[in-house]
């Protein structure tokens, strides 16, 4: 895609007119229409401005210089980078600082990087193909060899995760066809939509949050996700607490 279609694409999808866009980047409404019409070309400083202005994630910042004929901006490092030797042991820190409840770490489209010993709790039983690093968490959370048969509101998880696919299309497309047709159980269903996981600790009733490096300048660092499980009752966490004496030593970041 050319850079004036690139840009008026993700300004469209963005909700923003031409004119809040252009307060954003500290420009003009009339510069940015050139630019949009192809009658102007942007220099390097303008684009990154504009993609910061349209808070665009660190790899579509990199997409639009390339557009604009500019070198990406934001390094792309592997995990196993010594640059990012820092981020790795913050992780493994946080992974095994929330024992004794499940945490893991994804990569942006939803393969497993790390897990801590308590996530062994939400996999038990799954096929072996679908656990471990390099694997998709969301494969593994609705494949019906994976937790699907142990998913007591299977309904309600399934649209949860099919709608945080985001444009993994074909993933989308593969999991969709795992989901029964049931509709989601009526009425309230509270302030958050939990995972009511059947467990050999008896049925648990977990919650999630998700937490990312804010701040990051590396694209591979900016598109992790920790994703923590928490206890959102307490029969779950004396469960929780009852699996910790038989978990295993932790999984490190970025080991295989």
């Amino acid at each position: 895609m050319d850079f004036p279609s690139a840009l008026r694409e993700r300004r469209t999808r963005g909700h923003l007119s031409q004119l809040d866009l252009a307060l954003r980047a500290g420009t003009t409404q009339r510069h940015l229409s050139f630019i949009e019409s192809g009658r102007s070309a942007p220099g390097r400083d303008m684009v990154v401005r504009l993609a910061e202005a349209l808070e665009l994630p660190l790899r579509e910042r990199n997409e639009l210089l390339l557009a604009a004929g500019y070198a990406p901006a934001y390094p792309e490092s592997s995990l196993d980078d010594p640059v990012l030797a820092p981020a790795r042991a913050a992780i493994d820190h946080i992974l095994r600082g929330h024992l004794p409840y499940p945490a893991l770490v994804v990569d942006r489209c939803g393969d497993l990087i790390a897990a801590n010993a308590a996530f062994d709790l939400i996999t038990e039983g799954a096929a072996a193909e679908l656990v471990g690093p390099g694997t998709n968490v969301y494969r593994l959370a609705l494949h019906p060899d994976g937790l699907a048969p142990r998913i007591r509101n299977l309904a309600e998880w399934a649209r949860h995760i099919l709608v945080r696919l985001g444009p993994l299309e074909e993933l989308r497309a593969e999991l969709a066809g795992y989901v029964p047709e049931l509709e989601p159980t009526a009425g309230l269903l509270g302030f958050a939509v939990p995972l009511r996981l059947s467990s050999s600790f008896g049925e648990l009733c977990l919650m999630t949050t998700v937490t990312t490096f804010a701040t990051a300048v590396d694209v591979t660092l900016a598109e992790l996700k920790l994703e923590a499980f928490l206890p959102a009752d307490p029969a779950t966490a004396e469960a929780l607490s009852a699996a910790a004496g038989t978990m295993a030593r932790p999984q490190e970041c970025g080991q295989s």
